[in-house]
């Protein structure tokens, strides 16, 4: 009996029976979304107020974020990009030059060189009614689609270029005079589109165009967004204009973010989930949030 303890004693001793903690799991591998280039993606947006945010909170939004190319401070639709990209875990280096009021002719003849360097991505974002004299007029658009596209292309063959299609102006279906005054809501952001089709026909060197007016339209038709801001906002639904009926509201804007997220990155916007820190920031309540980011992720399908 004694030879049978020491000898239990003794292997008790030795580290195979000694008690230890069991090992730690692998950490799992990051999704594929969610993993970190080693070089961050160089993303250009030129535009003017409908990229700035303009007349609403999202234009100073977050700035530090992002680089102004004219140092006036905006964060605007870039930095909700950038937000929504970070969020996702992805490396994109964020850039804007932007001028309110400006057609994208007025971005090649006077602000080429400060963007007249090589770019990843480059969205180009035209006049909301594309020529001033001319509502609905194509030909400049066109004209200066080509014109900055061989610019960039000519620092950076590869580069990806994204025509932002935007949408219809209630000021002018409801209340104006001309082209769109009358017409059903959705009939400019319609045209708009149209006409982005066109000059990415006539320009090889463009990759797409992010469908915004489309999923403007889809807002309004799946009663997510009121139609009409003139005759009272339903209950429940948003208001994508601000308060001159013509720009974004934070929620418009938005929008317009989800789609650029959603095309330019391959990500389903509907991955942000209800609880996107952006929407929280800008006064959107989480249902709001979700039914945006259903409308852009159905958007963006439906476009492919």
């Amino acid at each position: 009996m004694l030879r049978l303890l020491a000898t239990i004693s003794l292997l008790a001793a030795t580290p195979a029976f000694a008690q230890q903690a069991p090992p730690a799991p692998a950490p799992a591998p990051a999704p594929a979304s969610t993993a970190r280039t080693s070089a961050p993606i160089r993303v250009l947006f030129i535009g003017n107020s409908f990229t700035q945010g303009a007349h609403s909170a999202v234009r100073n939004w977050h700035a530090g974020t992002v680089t102004d190319l004219n140092r006036a401070g905006y964060g605007g639709v870039p930095a909700l990009f950038k937000a929504f990209a970070d969020q996702a875990g992805l490396n994109y280096e964020v850039s804007l030059e932007t001028q309110g009021g400006k057609t994208l002719g007025f971005h090649y003849d006077e602000r080429r060189q400060l963007f007249d360097r090589a770019w990843d991505v480059v969205v180009l974002q035209e006049l909301s009614t594309l020529n001033r004299a001319r509502p609905g007029d194509a030909t400049d658009y066109v004209r200066d689609v080509g014109r900055l596209t061989r610019l960039l292309t000519a620092r950076n063959p590869r580069v990806r270029v994204e025509l932002m299609s935007t949408w219809s102006r209630a000021d002018l279906a409801y209340r104006g005079q001309g082209r769109w005054a009358g017409k059903p809501i959705a009939t400019m952001a319609l045209d708009l589109r149209a006409a982005a089709d066109q000059a990415r026909a006539a320009t090889p060197g463009v990759t797409g165009v992010l469908p915004v007016g489309q999923a403007w339209n889809r807002a309004f038709a799946r009663g997510v967004a009121d139609p009409n801001p003139y005759d009272g906002i339903a209950f429940g639904q948003a208001d994508l204009w601000t308060y001159d009926q013509y720009h974004a509201s934070a929620a418009g804007y938005y929008l317009e973010a989800l789609i650029v997220f959603g095309q330019l990155t391959g990500v389903d916007p509907r991955t942000l989930g209800r609880s996107e820190r952006s929407a929280d920031e800008l006064g959107l309540s989480e249902d709001m949030a979700a039914a945006l980011q259903a409308i852009a992720s159905d958007e963006l399908r439906a476009a492919r």
